[in-house]
């Protein structure tokens, strides 16, 4: 038994035990109680609407379950931004589902629940599956309006996004469980084909008691806007059903009967594992210690399938390494960081985690070559950022690191992420995060993302303070300057864990890493059902 191997175990087991016990109880969603009065008025939770509409409950994708978390809490909080949102399939066809919790402030919308929903929708327009909405919400949260109401990523990009999904033939259904108010009604009106539940379900602009404030109108929510209404006088609805089973049953048979589109031709021959003895490798070879190095390949040998690797200049530009390879069954291209010190051919020591100039070039023709080739592109961040100092500047880290960027904003076949580690600086935009488009960007538990460490930014942050102070004249002893220090760090390292970045939707999921390939696949799948109409072109370079 190799005791460093276990302690690195034991510690990435640990910090997805604890995201585990933290996601169960936003499982719960406005609690014990909000769910059993759900149920006492016949309705299904959003979750079980979710579990009862796939094919398969064990092989369902959620995304953001940790949104909003730690937010909100001066108005009790909203698990998960009070939406479900996950990719499963429906009949055999791969969907994106998207679920109003009702037990969460009746599922009204937060500033975060239209970021979650806007992320749900980019999702199927990206990779051109249908989107199926569960409504059951009281509309905008009003305490908190100004945040979510007249901004361009705001609720009413919801209702842009629906017609332009129309256009480009994206299948929308929405089923009406519950309430569906104010702007929320054109959701459904919008999309594709609408279903309502008799008795509670609803859709209006303004309820019985606004129309009597408004017009002195005196009417019942249900003659206003119920099923009978919408499905017989309106004629908003399509389709009026008994009850939430009849509902999910009622989508499944309309997605069976979608036609197949063409797909995007990724390669996908014959699974096999990876060649690993040991199941719990994946674990053993993150060190513990984020700051010490580790060899890359160990982690490659755990999610590629067996003897599928061909790497592309392997002596060249060791501190990237870029490969060829399958994950189960699919062919992809590979960037990862290399997190062990190389030495180059020239005599050069590099630093591992570090992006040098002719790892970044390197990087640049490979992710070309994946473009010319349709193979999907996979990056692996472990990144403490570029090199720096006067021999790389002189040697033009900057052009290099831009033609990087450059390619990665252009690619053209689609781009998967998965924060390994250290996510830091420039090195998470060169290697595909969350501002260049990668169809998922997935996280293990062990991930930090920040513009540069913790360390670091209290060293900079902490001589800025002391030379306001000594500007003002203030004296700045070492008691004050540990003080300090220790202050600075405490909140960099808070704001720099992955909890944070998920609970701002910066990452889709965070996963425990023996889920990665199982991601990977499903991620590929589900972009197959989008051929490119780009061609890949990486502009003018700096040379």
């Amino acid at each position: 038994m190799n005791l460093e191997k276990e302690k690195n175990k034991d510690f990435i087991k640990m910090a997805w035990a604890k995201l585990e016990q933290r996601v169960r109880v936003i499982k719960q969603g406005g609690g014990k109680t909000s769910l059993k009065k759900l149920k006492e008025k016949g309705k299904l939770s959003a979750r079980d609407r979710i579990n009862q509409l796939v094919d398969n409950s064990n092989e369902v994708f959620e995304v953001g379950v940790l949104a909003a978390e730690n937010m909100y809490e001066d108005f009790g909080g909203c698990p998960s931004a009070g939406v479900v949102v996950v990719i499963s399939k429906i009949s055999g066809k791969r969907c994106v589902i998207v679920a109003n919790d009702a037990t969460v402030k009746a599922g009204a919308w937060f500033p975060m629940t239209a970021k979650k929903n806007l992320r749900a929708q980019e999702i199927a327009m990206e990779n051109k599956i249908p989107i199926i909405y569960l409504v059951d919400s009281a509309g905008i949260f009003l305490p908190l309006q100004d945040q979510i109401f007249a901004d361009k990523e705001n609720f009413g990009r919801i209702f842009r996004n629906n017609a332009k999904m129309s256009s480009m033939g994206i299948i929308q259904v929405a089923a009406v469980m519950g309430s569906c108010v104010a702007g929320g009604a054109y959701l459904p009106v919008m999309s594709d084909e609408a279903i309502i539940v008799e008795k509670t379900g609803s859709i209006f602009l303004a309820g019985s008691y606004l129309v009597k404030a408004a017009i002195g109108e005196d009417i019942d929510n249900e003659f206003l806007g119920g099923a009978d209404t919408h499905s017989g006088i309106s004629g908003i609805t399509d389709y009026k059903v008994k009850d939430d089973q009849a509902a999910l049953d009622k989508i499944k048979s309309l997605i069976e009967k979608i036609g197949d589109s063409s797909c995007a031709g990724f390669k996908r021959s014959e699974a096999k594992a990876p060649n690993t003895l040991d199941p719990d490798m994946i674990y053993k070879v993150l060190p513990k210690v984020r700051s010490k190095p580790y060899d890359s390949y160990l982690l490659l040998d755990q999610l590629v399938d067996e003897g599928s690797i061909d790497e592309y200049k392997k002596e060249y530009g060791q501190t990237l390494i870029t490969a060829y390879a399958k994950i189960d069954g699919w062919s992809v291209g590979i960037v990862a960081n290399q997190r062990k010190v190389v030495k180059s051919k020239s005599g050069e020591m590099q630093f591992g985690g570090v992006i040098y100039g002719d790892a970044a070039s390197k990087a640049t023709r490979f992710i070309a070559n994946c473009n010319q080739r349709n193979i999907p592109l996979i990056f692996l961040q472990d990144v403490t950022g570029f090199m720096v100092g006067s021999k790389a500047e002189h040697g033009g880290i900057i052009k290099d690191g831009a033609k990087m960027v450059n390619a990665v904003s252009n690619t053209v076949v689609p781009k998967f992420t998965i924060i390994i580690g250290n996510s830091f600086g420039a090195g998470n935009y060169a290697m595909c995060g969350k501002a260049f488009d990668p169809r998922l960007m997935l996280a293990w538990p062990s991930a930090k993302m920040a513009v540069m460490g913790a360390s670091q930014a209290a060293e900079v942050l902490l001589q800025i303070e002391k030379s306001s102070a000594e500007k003002s004249d203030v004296k700045f002893d070492e008691k004050k300057e540990i003080a300090l220090r220790k202050k600075i760090n405490t909140n960099y390292e808070d704001k720099s864990d992955i909890l944070y970045a998920a609970s701002q939707l910066w990452v889709d999921a965070v996963i425990d890493p023996s889920e990665t390939r199982s991601w990977i696949s499903m991620g590929i799948d589900m972009a197959n059902q989008s051929p490119s109409i780009e061609k890949f072109n990486m502009g003018v370079l700096q040379v």
